[in-house]
């Protein structure tokens, strides 16, 4: 049997990053962590944490702070059925994979439907972030496919829009003679990193394959928007982010109606379905209010 007392240090140092900060959170002593750490790696004959700044965990400790994460998440939600939950008890936490759009545009007010509940966001992006729920990293996943993971449920979310956008000196310069494959060719571009294939897919849509821009690397989606703002380069910017600057006349789309949607489902693990019904249910209410809806089947 695994002693929870143990589990819930351990899982307090990979999340803190701590011996210190974990025994502040816990309420103990740094010494008292890590007894409970070397008794723990004992038990189980494997070294758990990575001593360092900060410190950080092996496979074997990160799969025990995922099983502490999980039953403390459920017995959470048993105290809360029975009506026993304490004012000032440490709250859950929600491990989800995320892609960094969604994070800028919608998701942080599911996030605050539930405001008994901690967040360990995972930023990936939309066509990767399932891995993480296949490998159990993760408790659920915002991401581009419907192809449920195993031990998990989907349900679609909606169709996040990209509208291709640049300022207007930007199309000056660059697209006098119109969008071109030619002009796209040497128009600088902005990608938010390797995985990003927006851009290549709306030129795709748009213009025709075979035309590789010269690009940018800029992981941030406000920084996207602010460097197509400033001239930086051309890019696919969510709706939500640039409808003000293009009704101000701050950025014009490329290609006017022309828009890039992107759909969107929302992934959860079976094992913690009851825990992660009041996340679900926000999760859903505020994709099908900020999304664009998702295409009749």
């Amino acid at each position: 049997m695994l002693d929870y007392a143990l589990l819930d240090a351990l899982a307090s140092v990979i999340r803190t990053g701590s011996f210190e900060r974990a025994a502040r959170q816990i309420g103990v002593t740094p010494s008292a962590i890590s007894q409970r750490i070397r008794l723990l790696e004992e038990k189980v004959g494997s070294v758990l944490v990575v001593r360092g700044q900060p410190c950080r965990a092996t496979e074997p400790g990160l799969r025990l702070a995922r099983h502490a994460e999980e039953v403390t998440l459920l017995e959470r939600t048993l105290a809360r059925d029975m009506g026993q939950v304490e004012f000032g008890a440490r709250s859950p936490t929600i491990r989800v994979a995320v892609n960094a759009d969604s994070l800028a545009t919608w998701f942080v007010p599911a996030m605050a439907a539930l405001p008994d509940c901690l967040f360990n966001l995972v930023l990936d992006d939309q066509e990767h972030s399932a891995e993480w729920l296949r490998r159990g990293e993760v408790r659920a996943a915002v991401s581009g496919s419907d192809v449920p993971v195993q031990g998990c449920d989907c349900r679609p979310l909606g169709r996040l829009r990209y509208i291709a956008t640049a300022s207007p000196d930007f199309i000056r310069r660059w697209f006098r003679g119109g969008v071109t494959a030619e002009a796209l060719a040497c128009a600088p571009s902005l990608t938010f990193n390797a995985k990003d294939t927006l851009q290549a897919r709306w030129i795709a849509a748009n213009i025709g394959d075979g035309i590789v821009p010269p690009t940018h690397w800029l992981p941030s989606s406000q920084a996207f928007v602010d460097a197509t703002i400033a001239g930086l380069g051309w890019g696919l910017n969510p709706d939500a982010l640039v409808a003000e600057a293009l009704a101000a006349g701050k950025l014009v789309p490329l290609k006017p109606d022309s828009p890039y949607d992107v759909p969107l489902y929302w992934h959860w693990s079976r094992s913690v379905a009851s825990a992660l019904r009041p996340l679900n249910r926000a999760v859903l209410e505020i994709g099908r209010r900020m999304l664009v809806p998702p295409e009749a089947p």
